[in-house]
């Protein structure tokens, strides 16, 4: 078996991981629950800022570090991520994708290095939608 027939395997950029899940909340609230202070501490960590914009750098308490790429309200979100202890920098996508009162979140990583880092990352994704879900608002806000 040839290296790019591996689960996750990018023939020019390593290795990607996405996870979603869909949850019966409006996109703008599901979307400000990701970027209050709660919700990027289940996702990104604990992170001083003024707004979200494209081109700002961040650093995180527990060590992840990166610059927003791209930053569009209620739709996605594109940044570098290099977390402690890595050797490389990956790049990850978070998107909210609204119909009515559903919505899909998102989170889809690429430029990881291997297998092993790939998994890591997935059982990552997976405990953070479970805690979203978990935290976020009933739905009776909006």
């Amino acid at each position: 078996m040839t290296e790019n027939k591996f689960v996750g395997k990018i023939k020019s950029s390593g290795y990607q991981v996405g996870v979603q899940r869909s949850v019966d909340l409006r996109v703008e609230m599901v979307w400000e629950f990701l970027l209050s202070k709660k919700g990027m501490a289940i996702w990104l960590g604990t992170w001083e800022f003024d707004k979200w914009e494209t081109g700002i750098e961040y650093r995180t308490k527990e060590g992840i570090n990166g610059i927003v790429r791209a930053f569009k309200v209620y739709s996605h979100i594109r940044l570098s991520w290099h977390r402690k202890g890595w050797t490389n920098d990956s790049i990850l996508q978070i998107r909210t994708i609204g119909r009515d009162r559903k919505t899909v979140i998102s989170f889809h990583q690429e430029k990881l290095t291997d297998s092993i880092q790939r998994e890591e990352m997935k059982q990552y994704w997976i405990r953070v939608v479970e805690q979203l879900v978990t935290w976020l608002p009933d739905g009776e806000l909006i």
